[in-house]
């Protein structure tokens, strides 16, 4: 029996340092840091991190054990560490079907509190209420407001439409609510991070057309993915091995949220999905023209979409519906958003999604602040509060954002 146990352990050992070899040489291969980045092994760390986990949730799957985002979500919520905050009350509760965690300082306030709506990012597969725990405790207390975290129900039991309706759903409830929470209702931001930056466009869309609610006072954007129909832009093209964030990563969530088999992965990146006649309709909102000069860089030539595919068309062409890609909605629907915060950085291949939306807004006459982060990656500002994998970016993107909300 003894020996049986030894040669079960040695078979495991053997199956993960293998793993992790395989790991690290396609992250020596692959990744690319751009040698403006600060802190560059901290990042290497991180992704590489990131990637050996995905290598054994993908062994896992295939060999029927659990599926490659129930092994992640297991391993997320092993390594998350809440951190309790004296001066904060804070509460877990539900809307319907939708987790959500309130939280309220307890200091008493002699007038009604501004109101934050947040909805976190990961790709409709990572983020939860744990993990954002952190950034919603730090906004409520540096900006005094009542935060609202939407745990919107994710991959792999649920996809689209669900991260929309439950982020939707949330808010309405919230909105017609705001006495209970104690929020001034000409004071409410709806806010979000990635995927969830991507789902504030969706729901203000969605709102602006509903009279009978507190209008929203402003959306704040941090690093959103915005449109699903132009994979040729700059910042695809410059940074897509550029860690947390890589290309691969990303057409792997949108194919997997949107039910894509990945095999239509290289028609979705070229163009070849888009009828010409639709790329001539939207083109005018989706060029690279208009990215400013200094983002393109020496090399960048416009993108050719093509040859047209009308297989891969049919299979993918939910893509450009606006509650998908919100940077196509009608120019009356982009007109009647409220004030935007917009938040971009460098190093993201979501980078000039932020850009392209912000031309949008201002060419309909919503007013727009833009913060751009230098030495910023996608996905840094989640780690603000983290002793070891912390940036310089993290508290630069962070500070925008509440300087911005203060304002409000």
């Amino acid at each position: 029996m003894a020996v049986l146990w030894l040669v079960l352990l040695g078979g495991m050992l053997t199956f993960f340092l293998g793993v992790f070899v395989w790991a690290f040489i396609q992250h020596l291969l692959t990744v690319e840091i751009p040698s403006t980045l600060k802190h560059p092994v901290k990042l290497r760390i991180l992704h590489f991190s990131f990637q050996y986990l995905i290598n054994l949730g993908t062994i896992l799957e295939k060999l029927r054990i659990c599926s490659t985002p129930a092994f992640l979500l297991c391993i997320q919520d092993l390594v998350i560490i809440i951190k309790k905050d004296p001066n904060m009350l804070v509460t877990d509760t539900r809307f319907g079907t939708v987790p959500v965690r309130l939280f309220k300082p307890k200091k008493v306030s002699s007038k009604l509190r501004r109101g934050i709506i947040f909805y976190h990012g990961g790709g409709g597969l990572f983020g939860s209420l744990d993990v954002y725990h952190g950034l919603g405790n730090f906004l409520a207390r540096e900006t005094d407001s009542v935060v609202l975290l939407v745990g919107y129900r994710k991959l792999p039991d649920h996809r689209h439409p669900v991260i929309h309706l439950d982020c939707l759903n949330a808010s309405i409830h919230f909105l017609k609510n705001l006495q209970t929470y104690g929020v001034d209702p000409s004071r409410v931001v709806i806010a979000g991070e990635s995927a969830g930056g991507w789902a504030v466009a969706t729901v203000t869309q969605a709102l602006s057309c509903q009279d009978k609610l507190p209008q929203i006072r402003a959306q704040v954007l941090i690093t959103p993915v915005l449109q699903g129909v132009n994979f040729q832009l700059p910042s695809q093209l410059q940074k897509h091995n550029v860690p947390l964030l890589t290309r691969d990563l990303m057409i792997t969530f949108i194919c997997s949220y949107l039910s894509i088999d990945l095999s239509w992965k290289n028609a979705i990146l070229t163009g070849a999905c888009v009828p010409p006649d639709m790329w001539k309709k939207y083109s005018k909102w989706l060029s690279s023209d208009n990215i400013p000069q200094r983002f393109k860089g020496k090399d960048f030539s416009p993108e050719f979409l093509g040859p047209f595919n009308e297989t891969a068309y049919l299979e993918t062409k939910h893509i450009l519906d606006e509650k998908i890609s919100p940077l196509l909605a009608d120019d009356k629907i982009i007109a009647q958003l409220p004030d935007t915060f917009l938040l971009s950085c460098e190093h993201d291949i979501l980078r000039d999604d932020t850009l392209l939306y912000k031309k949008r807004l201002e060419d309909q006459g919503v007013p727009v602040t833009w913060h751009h982060v230098e030495d910023g990656f996608h996905g840094c500002i989640i780690f603000f509060d983290n002793q070891f994998f912390s940036f310089p970016c993290s508290m630069n993107a962070l500070n925008a954002t509440i300087s911005y909300i203060k304002g409000i």
